[in-house]
């Protein structure tokens, strides 16, 4: 399905990331597994990729800082070929209730969850723009539509403005043969969405119960899942689905509803 193209996941060292980065890999991609701070996490999926006989790169870079976006670009391409396919991950939630939500945790947010989105768009579309071929995914959450969940409206906010980001970008993309899309996953049972190294093994487990009930599927996800979508939208099967953001969710039911 991906044979002969070059994957760039940002934040692709665990959880989601990972997912994707093994499933884009399964399906022939060459892909580079991009990460901030856990080299090691980030070694040990190239591993797992190269010991099935996939191709695979780690390169390290704050996706908030244009010099750093820029040589990771440039590196990817030198290492594995032009990019084909960009999946924005690379994410980071800070969650409090709003009026104890500080200004650092805010412009962090900001800086990965969408400026860092936007860097890396800007440094993978001229080559994609003169090849006319490539595909984009955004990783948003189902916070940007709406959960019920406190303590999450900065985060939720920065997510939602992903979604538009998705759009207008695909607008601008789209006469060059790009797509551009978005997922918006729900509890996928991830170590980050769990909160494993804040909350003690039983409020971990009640997280994961409690989310379960919310879901039509009266269970919570796992990162395989959300790879899968995004396979299927960064592939050429998706070749006429732009612009679009796609629930990986399970059925929540638990979503605001009084405005569109």
């Amino acid at each position: 399905m991906l044979e002969n193209k070059v994957a760039l996941i940002t934040g692709a060292s665990g959880g989601l990331g990972r997912a994707m980065a093994l499933r884009f890999s399964e399906e022939g991609a060459s892909v580079a597994v991009h990460y901030f701070t856990n080299a090691n996490m980030a070694k040990k999926v190239c591993q797992s990729i190269t010991a099935s006989g996939g191709k695979a790169f780690c390169v390290q870079a704050d996706v908030a800082q244009p010099s750093q976006v820029h040589c990771m670009v440039q590196t990817v391409a030198k290492e594995l070929g032009p990019i084909d396919i960009l999946v924005n991950n690379a994410g980071i939630g800070k969650f409090s209730p709003i009026l104890e939500s500080s200004m650092a945790d805010i412009d962090l947010m900001v800086g990965i969850n969408l400026k860092g989105t936007l860097l890396c768009v800007q440094a993978v579309a001229k080559s994609m723009i003169e090849r006319k071929y490539g595909r984009i995914l955004n990783i948003s959450s189902l916070a940007a539509l709406g959960t019920t969940l406190s303590g999450t409206s900065a985060y939720a906010a920065t997510k939602a403005a992903l979604v538009t980001m998705t759009k207008r970008i695909a607008m601008e993309l789209g006469p060059f043969n790009i797509t551009v899309n978005a997922i918006a996953p729900g509890f996928i049972e991830t170590d980050t969405a769990r909160q494993v190294d804040i909350l003690p093994e039983a409020q971990v487990l009640q997280r994961v119960q409690e989310s379960a009930k919310k879901a039509m599927l009266s269970r919570v996800g796992q990162p395989v899942e959300v790879a899968n979508a995004a396979l299927f939208l960064v592939s050429d099967e998706a070749s006429f689905i732009t612009a679009q953001t796609l629930t990986v969710d399970g059925g929540r039911m638990d979503l605001l509803t009084h405005s569109a």
